[in-house]
């Protein structure tokens, strides 16, 4: 898999039934994830995606620590396991060196031959790379939402935070409407307000209009049916 694609969401929905079936699933680090990117980690758990976009926690050497899908791919098959170290092969041995012949002078004195000695290889250990660990965003509050809508005749007033309810919409006076509008500073919408309110004040204006003049024929018909005592 290309280490530079984040996870998709048929991926995420397989990590979380891993997570539920107990299993911590191996993940690489994308290009996205900046310096740690090719490194290899275990998903541990899956938060709220609509809390915050970074809800796959990933535990990596000590640290634990939330990231999103787009840092993150699948890991493929044997990724984070130990490579067996190579055998180092056996140094070649040296032929044993050809005795010297005897000299026949008698004067010459001996000279005992010089140790060979081995050159001296000296290892150093190079320092663990140290790595960088992402820094963690704090998860600010969930958003509130206040909606005040009109349907049907009756205007309603509701509010949210996040996915939770916090009051369902109950129903409230146009005037009260009216107010909470003017305190909104955008053209077009008081006057959209005053144009809903006026087109109902004309239509009570004419429901009372009418009632007034069944009310006025009801009480004639009643005084002509008194005088017919």
């Amino acid at each position: 898999m290309d280490a530079g694609q984040g996870l998709s969401t048929s991926e995420v929905q397989s990590i979380r039934e891993a997570l539920a079936a107990g299993r911590k699933p191996r993940v690489v680090f994308t290009a996205a994830a900046g310096q740690i990117a090719g490194q290899v980690g275990q998903v541990i758990e899956l938060t709220d995606p609509e809390v915050s976009d970074e809800f796959v926690v990933v535990r990596f050497g000590r640290d634990e620590l939330p990231f999103s899908p787009a840092d993150l791919a699948v890991a493929p098959k044997g990724a984070g396991r130990r490579v067996a170290e190579a055998k180092p092969e056996p140094e070649p041995q040296e032929a044993p060196a050809t005795p010297p012949a005897p000299e026949f002078v008698l004067d010459t004195p001996r000279v005992p031959a010089q140790r060979q000695e081995e050159p001296k290889v000296e290892q150093t250990e190079k320092p663990p790379a140290r790595r960088a660990v992402k820094a963690v965003k704090p998860k600010g509050p969930a958003g509130l939402t206040v909606t005040l809508a009109y349907a049907d005749g009756e205007w309603t007033v509701a509010a949210q935070q996040g996915s939770k309810a916090l009051a369902k919409p109950y129903v409230v006076k146009p005037a009260e409407a009216l107010k909470m509008v003017a305190l909104v500073d955008v053209p077009g919408v008081q006057e959209a307000v005053e144009q809903i309110l006026g087109t109902e004040r004309a239509e009570a204006e004419q429901q009372a209009e009418k009632l007034r003049a069944e009310l006025a024929e009801i009480e004639a018909r009643l005084a002509e049916l008194r005088e017919a005592r």
